[in-house]
Formats: C-alpha cells, structure tokens, sequence
C-alpha cells in the first residue's frame, strides 16, 4: 500500500446503511432536488438534512419517514417543536401519508407518529424502526440531560434523520451533537480529530489548518447543506424571496448608553413603556397580521393590553394554550400575536404574515434570526417588514443583528462552497453507495478446521 492509499483509508467518512428507491415512486409534489434529497438519505440511513428555511424539510422528513415504514414495516417516530406536529399532520394529508399526533406510546399507530420534543419520556423508543428530529437545532436550547437522552434514547434506531435550518459554520457545537445523534462520531471524537483549542479560551475550538477541507469532507458525508436549490446546480423557480426590509426606530431617551449586559437589561426594563406605545401606534395603525416578539414578560403584558385583539404567548401558559394561539394565529383567527422567539420562533410557518416587531431584542442572534425566518421564508410572496424598537441608552442592538446577520451569510456562503460539489454528486448518483472491501491479509484458516484428505 502506498502512502495516499495508507492516507485515503485513514479519512472519515460514514458508510451508507440505507436502502435504495426509484426516482419516480417519490410523491409526484415534492420538486427534484427535494426527491434526489430524500433519496439520498434512504441511502444513507441515518443522515442530516441542512436547508434553509421554506425548502420543504417537513416534507421531505414525511417522505423519507413513509419509505422507512414501507421498507421494515416498523413505526416511526417524529419529534417536534410544540404546535408544530398540526402543522405536519397537515404536510403529511397532502402528500396523502396520515401522521398520528401523539402524546404517550398508548397513542402510537402503525406507520408515522409525531409528539413534541417535552413528550419524549412518554415514550419507548426501543419500540421505533426510525426517528425523525424536526428542527434539529432547537436541541441547543434543551438542557445538556435532555440533549443526552435524546443521543441515548436512539442509539440503536436503525434509521435516523435530523432537519433543521443551515447552522452557523462556526456553531461546531451544534454540528457534533448532530453526528454524535446519527451515531457518525462523538463530539470529543469530533473535537480532537479536526480541532484545536483557540488560544487560551479552552471552551472555544477552531479548525486545525491542514483539516478544513477534510472536516467538511467528512461532514457531507452524512449531511446535505444547502440555502437555495442552486446550491446543488437545481433551477431555483420559486424560490427567489421578496425584499426584506429592517426599520430601526431608536427612542430617545435619558441616559448613557449601555456597554454591558447588565447595563442593556436594565435600560429595557427602564425604557418599557416607551417602547411598548411606540410598538402599539406602528401595529395599530394597520389591519394587516402581525408578530410583535419581545424579550420580557412586562413586555408582553403591556403591548397585549396596548393592542386590541392581540393574544399573548408567554412561557407559563399551558401547552394546549400555546399550540391552540399558534395554530390560529396561522389560520387567520389571530391578527396580532405577542410572544417571544424562545417559545414560537423554531419550527411555525407564517408566510401569511409579513409584518413584525421586536420590542425586546434577544442577545441570541439565532433566535432573532429564527424568529424573523417564520414569515421570510420560500413561500412568502409579499415584500417583509421588521421593525426594531429600542431605546438611545440600549446602544446598537439592531446593527448588531445586521452585523451578525451578515457574517452569517458570509460563513454559509463558505459552508455550501466546502460542500455543495460533493453533496451535490452523492445526490445526483443513482446507484446504491457501498463500501468496497479491500483484502490487505490473506486468510489464515485455524489448523482445528483443517482436516486430513481421506484416501
């Protein structure tokens, strides 16, 4: 063996253990880049779907998750943000697939099962040929022990597929948990094999130099990235997002401004009444659906009171309360709905509302970011409007989140660049993927096995 072969064997990669479907047996509705996906991931078993927001992850998940059932004839399970299995068992009716909320393993039927990620001890997972994590990232906001158990409940589920909107390529936290979930690697295997600790800060790791390449190498391997069709070399038709537009209305107010957290926080609590009316004069002066997110439960209380008709969200109402707004705020019975992005910016489409507010701007700017992506997002045919209220003694909150908004970009661009030619011919392929076998060392056959030749 040569050195590039002795190196070649060396590199990690993940073996397909999938199965293989024809092109044409996919829905008829799902677009080609979306069937190519799905077959794909057959193929592969267990693998991560990473796509932008309004590409069809629910769809593709259902697709994926039906061909498992018809394979093994085993149930599948799908977990999701609260009030996003409605949303799904509505995907699922179209696609002519039936999914069975659940909310214990008394209610699971044979086929697809969906309950909420907080159900996830009701249930039996030893019991599933397949899991579904719908909104993968949202494992971020669990507690470590909840992350845990999810890695642990599946260890052994044959076939595994995690969804979720592109991660930040810097978030190497985030992109381990999901190949420690597929059972790709762990996360300290994953750290010490590709990275190095930044400088003295031992909580921050960067890629090792010579490893770029191989890191993203190994992460198409398991996972497709991408943020429109083209990334692939697909027709983006309808796909195109309409304009987006931030306002920022900064308040003038006494004081000077923030420089800590502490110091931001206590401007907002001070600055809530101005900010409040001056949310309520910009949604009242409008019939059109609107999303005001806030950060603080005062928040909440004033701008629901300030608002006529707007129904609050906070996070000790009763699930079945939360779901309940959430689903009527999609079905047009709520015009207005107060809340915050920890609670409903994960998972909902709302490209029937093109108009929000934040009162209150989260410090995270994945949530900000989460939560702006439930209206603009492919599907949304209306220019969207954001309106950034905050207060001169908050400093630059909002050009922060512009700032932040375009290194995102920027490491996405340099995400789908590592991997789009690689994801992009694995997806395209049409045969089954297999691992070839290399003799290295000849059979030595045990001399008990060896018997002598008879005369």
């Amino acid at each position: 063996m040569n050195y590039e072969s002795f190196i070649k064997n060396k590199q990690a990669t993940m073996p397909p253990s999938g199965f293989t479907v024809d092109r044409e047996t996919l829905h008829p509705s799902l677009f080609d880049f979306q069937k190519d996906i799905v077959r794909w991931a057959l193929r592969r078993g267990r693998a991560a779907i990473f796509a932008g927001t309004g590409l069809g992850k629910t769809r593709m998940q259902i697709e994926w998750a039906m061909n498992v059932h018809r394979q093994t004839g085993g149930d599948i399970l799908l977990l999701a943000p609260l009030a996003v299995a409605a949303q799904t068992v509505r995907e699922g009716a179209i696609l002519g697939h039936d999914v069975t909320i659940c909310r214990s393993q008394n209610d699971v039927k044979p086929g697809l099962n969906i309950a909420n990620y907080e159900m996830l001890t009701h249930f039996n997972p030893e019991t599933f040929t397949g899991v579904v994590l719908d909104e993968s990232s949202i494992l971020k906001s669990f507690t470590g022990k909840v992350r845990t158990a999810l890695i642990d409940s599946f260890a052994s589920t044959p076939y595994r597929l995690a969804c979720t909107a592109t991660p930040a390529p810097n978030d190497f936290m985030e992109i381990g948990n999901h190949a420690e979930f597929l059972g790709v690697m762990s996360r300290s295997e994953m750290l010490s094999m590709f990275f190095v600790h930044d400088g003295g800060d031992t909580s921050k790791w960067r890629l090792k130099g010579h490893a770029e390449n191989d890191f993203w190498r190994w992460v198409a391997s398991w996972g497709v990235v991408l943020e429109k069709p083209s990334d692939l070399g697909y027709a983006d038709d309808g796909y195109i997002l309409p304009p987006l537009t931030i306002n920022d209305f900064v308040i003038d107010v006494e004081g000077d401004p923030a420089v800590t957290l502490s110091q931001r926080q206590k401007a907002r609590r001070e600055t809530v009444e101005q900010r409040v009316a001056a949310c309520a004069e910009i949604v009242n002066a409008t019939d059109r659906p609107f999303i005001v997110w806030c950060d603080l439960n005062v928040e909440s209380e004033l701008l629901t009171k300030a608002i006529p008709g707007a129904v609050e969200v906070k996070g000790s109402d009763k699930p079945a309360h939360k779901e309940r707004a959430m689903l009527d705020f999609a079905a047009g019975k709520i015009r207005v709905l107060v809340t915050k992005p920890s609670i409903a910016g994960f998972g909902m489409n709302w490209q029937h509302c093109a108009d929000m507010a934040f009162v209150g701007l989260s410090d995270s700017f994945e949530q900000v970011f989460q939560a702006i992506r439930r209206c603009y997002r492919f599907g949304q045919t209306r220019p969207v409007n954001i309106h950034m209220i905050t207060s001169s003694r908050e400093g630059a909150t909002a050009e922060n989140i512009k700032r932040k908004e375009a290194d995102f970009k920027k490491m996405v661009g340099e995400m789908v660049k590592y991997t789009k030619d690689i994801t992009s011919e694995a997806i395209r392929k049409a045969e089954r993927d297999v691992t070839e076998y290399e003799a290295k060392t000849p059979i030595i056959i045990p001399s008990w096995l060896k018997t002598e030749k008879i005369a």
